[in-house]
């Protein structure tokens, strides 16, 4: 008798949660839409009235809502992700850093390659999209933004996923000053046009001579910089602008200047942590469509 009584005492309890459910449930219809009713419930269901079998049981479309909220979300990032469209070159540090940026945030692209060696970027085609003829040039729908920096803050606010900017405002700072060394005081001198002007005034000995001193002279500035605020990456334990900056223009200036790193070992171990890093791995010159064989 006793344990039918509790039997019977069980089942009344699941009888009582069913209805407050079915309650609530009508309850929150009256004041919103299907969709919204739905995820509500569960949540409220779930950490107050009944078990997932017990949702499942009573709500049977339950689990299609579920997979045609998944469905409708990856077929809407699917339309976003196919609309983006990056114009890059393989070996462009610039190009490179927002490879990296759309790995980290998941973003599928088109890549489109422009060869800079026979003059592409001055086509009147690219220059149409970036009137100064500099790669990349990422398109998005009916935004066309030219310019790394520029490109970055774009892709920034639009996808927020994989933010690359922390949220501490002295570490936004030092990420900012560490991508203006890059960008503003070391690799404008490796532009090919750049790079073609300085050639017809100096030998290419004095040119050497001249790149390395700059990117020595960054790099000094940056281990500076750096010494306070490095964990694992640039400004801490995770990956944020600084970082994809930097580790295109440490690799360049190994493999395409000769730069001795023994010097800067902070950077050293930056370029190794960054060697682990699927996303950055993908950005590699040599893994690009445009890469040409055994460069």
């Amino acid at each position: 008798m006793e344990s039918w009584l509790r039997s019977n005492e069980s089942k009344r309890a699941q009888q009582g949660s069913m209805q407050v459910y079915h309650f609530v449930y009508h309850s929150l219809q009256t004041c919103f839409c299907a969709p919204v009713t739905e995820t509500l419930l569960a949540v409220v269901s779930l950490v107050q009235f009944l078990t997932q079998e017990e949702i499942y049981n009573s709500w049977p479309f339950c689990e299609d809502f579920y997979s045609n909220i998944s469905y409708d979300m990856t077929e809407d990032e699917q339309k976003q992700k196919q609309k983006l469209k990056l114009y890059s070159n393989w070996r462009s540090s610039c190009s490179w850093r927002v490879r990296i940026a759309l790995n980290l945030k998941g973003l599928k692209y088109e890549y489109i390659p422009v060869n800079v060696l026979k003059g592409e970027q001055f086509s009147p085609e690219f220059t149409e999209l970036n009137p100064i003829g500099y790669v990349p040039v990422l398109v998005d729908g009916d935004v066309v933004v030219s310019d790394s920096f520029a490109i970055l803050m774009y892709l920034e606010e639009k996808y927020p996923e994989h933010p690359l900017l922390p949220s501490n405002l002295n570490k936004r700072a030092i990420n900012y000053q560490a991508a203006n060394i890059v960008s503003s005081s070391i690799q404008p001198l490796q532009n090919i046009a750049v790079l073609k002007y300085i050639e017809e005034k100096v030998s290419a000995d004095d040119k050497l001579s001249l790149l390395t001193y700059h990117i020595t002279k960054g790099f000094q500035a940056l281990e500076k910089l750096l010494k306070d605020h490095a964990g694992r990456y640039a400004t801490g334990d995770e990956v944020f602008l600084a970082d994809l900056f930097l580790e295109p223009q440490i690799h360049g200036a190994i493999k395409w200047f000769n730069i001795d790193m023994v010097q800067f070992p902070l950077l050293s171990r930056l370029n190794d942590a960054y060697s682990e890093l699927l996303p950055f791995q993908d950005a590699m010159p040599e893994k690009q469509p445009d890469a040409p064989p055994h460069h």
